[in-house]
Protein backbone atom coordinates (compact mmCIF):
# COMPACT_ATOMS: atom_id res chain seq x y z
CA UNK A 1 0.00 0.00 0.00
CA UNK A 2 2.77 2.44 0.92
CA UNK A 3 4.56 1.66 -2.37
CA UNK A 4 1.34 2.32 -4.31
CA UNK A 5 0.75 5.64 -2.54
CA UNK A 6 4.34 6.72 -3.22
CA UNK A 7 3.95 5.88 -6.90
CA UNK A 8 0.68 7.82 -7.13
CA UNK A 9 2.17 10.88 -5.43
CA UNK A 10 5.13 10.87 -7.79
CA UNK A 11 2.85 10.52 -10.79
CA UNK A 12 0.75 13.44 -9.51
CA UNK A 13 3.85 15.63 -9.10
CA UNK A 14 5.00 14.85 -12.63
CA UNK A 15 1.53 15.48 -14.09
CA UNK A 16 1.24 18.88 -12.39
CA UNK A 17 4.61 20.00 -13.74
CA UNK A 18 3.83 18.70 -17.21
CA UNK A 19 0.55 20.62 -17.23
CA UNK A 20 2.31 23.77 -16.00
CA UNK A 21 5.00 23.49 -18.64
CA UNK A 22 2.97 22.31 -21.64
CA UNK A 23 1.79 24.04 -24.81
CA UNK A 24 3.46 27.32 -25.77
CA UNK A 25 6.20 26.85 -23.18
CA UNK A 26 7.64 23.78 -24.90
CA UNK A 27 7.12 25.12 -28.41
CA UNK A 28 8.91 28.37 -27.63
CA UNK A 29 11.79 26.67 -25.79
CA UNK A 30 11.22 28.60 -22.57
CA UNK A 31 13.01 26.51 -19.95
CA UNK A 32 11.77 26.29 -16.37
CA UNK A 33 14.60 27.10 -13.97
CA UNK A 34 14.51 25.77 -10.40
CA UNK A 35 16.23 28.26 -8.11
CA UNK A 36 16.85 28.51 -4.37
CA UNK A 37 14.68 31.21 -2.82
CA UNK A 38 17.66 33.31 -1.68
CA UNK A 39 18.04 34.11 -5.39
CA UNK A 40 14.58 35.65 -5.69
CA UNK A 41 15.82 39.15 -6.44
CA UNK A 42 19.30 38.50 -7.85
CA UNK A 43 18.23 35.88 -10.37
CA UNK A 44 15.18 37.85 -11.45
CA UNK A 45 17.49 40.73 -12.38
CA UNK A 46 19.94 38.37 -14.09
CA UNK A 47 17.10 36.77 -16.03
CA UNK A 48 15.92 40.15 -17.26
CA UNK A 49 19.41 41.04 -18.47
CA UNK A 50 19.72 37.65 -20.19
CA UNK A 51 16.46 38.21 -22.06
CA UNK A 52 17.48 41.74 -23.06
CA UNK A 53 20.79 40.53 -24.47
CA UNK A 54 19.74 37.22 -26.03
CA UNK A 55 16.08 37.72 -26.90
CA UNK A 56 15.40 34.39 -25.17
CA UNK A 57 12.91 33.92 -22.32
CA UNK A 58 13.15 31.75 -19.23
CA UNK A 59 10.70 30.89 -16.47
CA UNK A 60 11.99 31.10 -12.89
CA UNK A 61 10.58 28.97 -10.07
CA UNK A 62 11.81 29.77 -6.55
CA UNK A 63 11.65 27.49 -3.52
CA UNK A 64 13.69 25.42 -1.10
CA UNK A 65 16.60 23.52 -2.59
CA UNK A 66 15.64 20.32 -0.78
CA UNK A 67 12.14 20.34 -2.21
CA UNK A 68 13.48 20.97 -5.71
CA UNK A 69 15.90 18.07 -5.36
CA UNK A 70 12.96 15.78 -4.53
CA UNK A 71 10.83 17.13 -7.38
CA UNK A 72 13.64 16.63 -9.89
CA UNK A 73 14.09 13.06 -8.70
CA UNK A 74 10.37 12.50 -9.19
CA UNK A 75 10.50 13.77 -12.77
CA UNK A 76 9.64 17.48 -12.63
CA UNK A 77 10.74 18.92 -16.01
CA UNK A 78 13.19 21.57 -14.87
CA UNK A 79 16.12 22.19 -17.20
CA UNK A 80 18.47 24.03 -14.84
CA UNK A 81 18.86 23.88 -11.05
CA UNK A 82 20.49 26.59 -8.93
CA UNK A 83 20.85 25.05 -5.50
CA UNK A 84 21.80 26.78 -2.25
CA UNK A 85 23.49 23.52 -1.23
CA UNK A 86 26.04 22.01 -3.60
CA UNK A 87 25.59 18.64 -1.90
CA UNK A 88 22.12 18.33 -3.44
CA UNK A 89 23.60 18.81 -6.91
CA UNK A 90 26.16 16.09 -6.16
CA UNK A 91 23.32 13.73 -5.19
CA UNK A 92 21.45 14.43 -8.42
CA UNK A 93 24.63 13.89 -10.43
CA UNK A 94 25.18 10.51 -8.76
CA UNK A 95 21.56 9.61 -9.60
CA UNK A 96 22.13 10.40 -13.27
CA UNK A 97 19.74 13.38 -13.35
CA UNK A 98 22.26 15.96 -14.57
CA UNK A 99 24.53 16.49 -17.57
CA UNK A 100 27.59 16.91 -15.34
CA UNK A 101 28.52 18.01 -11.81
CA UNK A 102 27.76 21.68 -12.45
CA UNK A 103 29.65 24.74 -11.25
CA UNK A 104 29.94 26.70 -8.02
CA UNK A 105 28.32 30.08 -8.69
CA UNK A 106 28.24 31.77 -5.26
CA UNK A 107 28.67 31.46 -1.52
CA UNK A 108 25.83 32.86 0.59
CA UNK A 109 25.84 34.79 3.86
CA UNK A 110 23.41 35.00 6.78
CA UNK A 111 22.01 38.02 8.58
CA UNK A 112 19.85 38.60 11.62
CA UNK A 113 16.93 40.78 10.58
CA UNK A 114 14.40 42.69 12.71
CA UNK A 115 11.40 44.68 11.47
CA UNK A 116 11.35 48.43 11.94
CA UNK A 117 9.88 49.22 15.34
CA UNK A 118 10.96 45.92 16.90
CA UNK A 119 12.27 46.02 20.45
CA UNK A 120 14.99 43.64 19.32
CA UNK A 121 18.30 45.05 18.11
CA UNK A 122 20.21 43.30 15.30
CA UNK A 123 23.84 42.61 16.14
CA UNK A 124 26.32 40.18 14.64
CA UNK A 125 27.15 38.57 17.98
CA UNK A 126 23.44 37.85 18.71
CA UNK A 127 23.88 39.36 22.17
CA UNK A 128 20.58 41.26 22.12
CA UNK A 129 18.77 38.18 20.82
CA UNK A 130 20.07 36.28 23.86
CA UNK A 131 18.97 39.12 26.14
CA UNK A 132 15.59 39.33 24.42
CA UNK A 133 14.95 35.64 25.02
CA UNK A 134 15.76 36.06 28.71
CA UNK A 135 13.71 39.22 29.29
CA UNK A 136 10.70 38.16 27.26
CA UNK A 137 11.01 40.57 24.32
CA UNK A 138 11.31 37.69 21.87
CA UNK A 139 8.01 35.84 21.41
CA UNK A 140 8.57 34.54 17.87
CA UNK A 141 11.73 34.18 15.79
CA UNK A 142 11.78 33.14 12.13
CA UNK A 143 14.13 30.85 10.21
CA UNK A 144 13.72 28.61 7.18
CA UNK A 145 13.04 24.93 7.86
CA UNK A 146 16.38 23.18 8.50
CA UNK A 147 14.91 19.96 7.12
CA UNK A 148 14.95 21.01 3.47
CA UNK A 149 16.24 24.60 3.27
CA UNK A 150 20.04 25.07 3.36
CA UNK A 151 19.68 28.55 4.89
CA UNK A 152 17.52 27.04 7.62
CA UNK A 153 20.20 24.48 8.35
CA UNK A 154 22.85 27.20 8.49
CA UNK A 155 20.61 29.28 10.80
CA UNK A 156 20.29 26.30 13.14
CA UNK A 157 24.07 25.83 13.15
CA UNK A 158 24.51 29.53 13.93
CA UNK A 159 22.05 29.43 16.82
CA UNK A 160 23.68 26.30 18.20
CA UNK A 161 27.07 28.02 18.03
CA UNK A 162 25.64 30.99 19.94
CA UNK A 163 24.07 28.69 22.56
CA UNK A 164 20.54 29.83 21.68
CA UNK A 165 19.02 26.91 19.74
CA UNK A 166 17.50 25.13 22.75
CA UNK A 167 16.27 28.40 24.24
CA UNK A 168 14.38 29.27 21.05
CA UNK A 169 12.59 25.96 20.48
CA UNK A 170 9.15 27.15 21.59
CA UNK A 171 9.55 30.48 19.77
CA UNK A 172 10.66 29.40 16.30
CA UNK A 173 8.50 30.13 13.26
CA UNK A 174 9.64 27.95 10.36
CA UNK A 175 9.37 29.17 6.79
CA UNK A 176 9.05 26.69 3.94
CA UNK A 177 12.09 28.46 2.48
CA UNK A 178 14.30 31.41 3.41
CA UNK A 179 12.17 33.87 1.45
CA UNK A 180 9.11 32.92 3.49
CA UNK A 181 11.16 33.20 6.68
CA UNK A 182 12.06 36.76 5.66
CA UNK A 183 8.35 37.51 5.17
CA UNK A 184 7.62 36.25 8.69
CA UNK A 185 10.48 38.31 10.12
CA UNK A 186 9.38 41.56 8.47
CA UNK A 187 5.57 41.31 8.64
CA UNK A 188 5.17 41.56 12.40
CA UNK A 189 4.60 37.81 12.77
CA UNK A 190 7.95 37.60 14.59
CA UNK A 191 10.33 39.93 16.41
CA UNK A 192 13.11 38.95 14.02
CA UNK A 193 14.76 36.12 12.17
CA UNK A 194 17.86 34.77 10.46
CA UNK A 195 17.69 34.95 6.67
CA UNK A 196 19.82 35.31 3.52
CA UNK A 197 21.93 38.44 3.10
CA UNK A 198 20.85 38.58 -0.56
CA UNK A 199 17.22 39.16 0.44
CA UNK A 200 17.82 42.12 2.74
CA UNK A 201 19.90 43.85 0.06
CA UNK A 202 16.80 44.09 -2.13
CA UNK A 203 14.74 47.29 -1.76
CA UNK A 204 11.57 45.24 -1.21
CA UNK A 205 12.89 43.64 1.98
CA UNK A 206 15.52 46.16 3.04
CA UNK A 207 12.99 48.97 3.43
CA UNK A 208 11.09 46.93 6.03
CA UNK A 209 13.84 45.99 8.46
CA UNK A 210 17.27 46.46 9.96
CA UNK A 211 19.92 43.74 9.84
CA UNK A 212 23.44 42.70 10.79
CA UNK A 213 25.75 40.21 9.10
CA UNK A 214 26.45 37.03 11.05
CA UNK A 215 29.91 35.42 11.20
CA UNK A 216 30.44 33.00 8.33
CA UNK A 217 32.54 30.83 10.65
CA UNK A 218 29.48 30.01 12.77
CA UNK A 219 28.03 27.66 10.16
CA UNK A 220 29.08 25.44 7.28
CA UNK A 221 29.71 27.47 4.11
CA UNK A 222 26.62 28.03 1.97
CA UNK A 223 28.29 26.84 -1.24
CA UNK A 224 25.76 27.23 -4.03
CA UNK A 225 26.01 25.23 -7.26
CA UNK A 226 24.22 25.38 -10.61
CA UNK A 227 23.77 22.38 -12.88
CA UNK A 228 22.12 21.54 -16.21
CA UNK A 229 19.61 18.73 -15.95
CA UNK A 230 19.32 15.85 -18.39
CA UNK A 231 16.57 17.43 -20.50
CA UNK A 232 18.25 20.84 -20.83
CA UNK A 233 17.62 22.57 -24.15
CA UNK A 234 19.55 25.24 -26.00
CA UNK A 235 18.12 28.21 -24.10
CA UNK A 236 18.87 26.62 -20.72
CA UNK A 237 22.44 25.98 -21.86
CA UNK A 238 22.74 29.61 -23.00
CA UNK A 239 21.52 30.83 -19.61
CA UNK A 240 23.93 28.46 -17.83
CA UNK A 241 26.83 30.06 -19.71
CA UNK A 242 25.42 33.55 -19.06
CA UNK A 243 25.52 32.90 -15.29
CA UNK A 244 29.30 32.65 -15.53
CA UNK A 245 29.77 35.90 -17.43
CA UNK A 246 30.69 39.31 -15.90
CA UNK A 247 27.15 40.68 -16.20
CA UNK A 248 25.66 37.94 -14.03
CA UNK A 249 28.59 37.89 -11.63
CA UNK A 250 28.20 41.62 -11.01
CA UNK A 251 24.56 41.09 -10.04
CA UNK A 252 25.42 38.24 -7.67
CA UNK A 253 28.02 40.51 -6.05
CA UNK A 254 25.47 43.35 -5.80
CA UNK A 255 23.27 41.09 -3.69
CA UNK A 256 26.02 40.18 -1.27
CA UNK A 257 27.17 36.83 -2.60
CA UNK A 258 30.81 35.84 -2.35
CA UNK A 259 31.93 34.84 -5.85
CA UNK A 260 34.14 31.90 -6.77
CA UNK A 261 37.72 33.04 -7.16
CA UNK A 262 37.26 36.19 -5.07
Amino acid sequence: MRSLLTTLLRARTLLLWLLACSGPLVAADVPVIAAASDLQFALTEIGQRFTEQSGKSIRLSFGSSGNFRRQITEGAPFELFLSADEGLVAELARDGKTLDEGRLYAIGRLVIIVPHGSRLRPDGALEDLAAGISDGRVKKFAIASPEHAPYGRAARETLIHAGLWDKLQDKLVMGENVSQAAQFATSGSAQGGIVAYSLVLSPAVGKLADYALLPAAWHQPLRQRVVLLKNAGDTAKMFYRFLQEPTARSVFKKYGFVLPGE
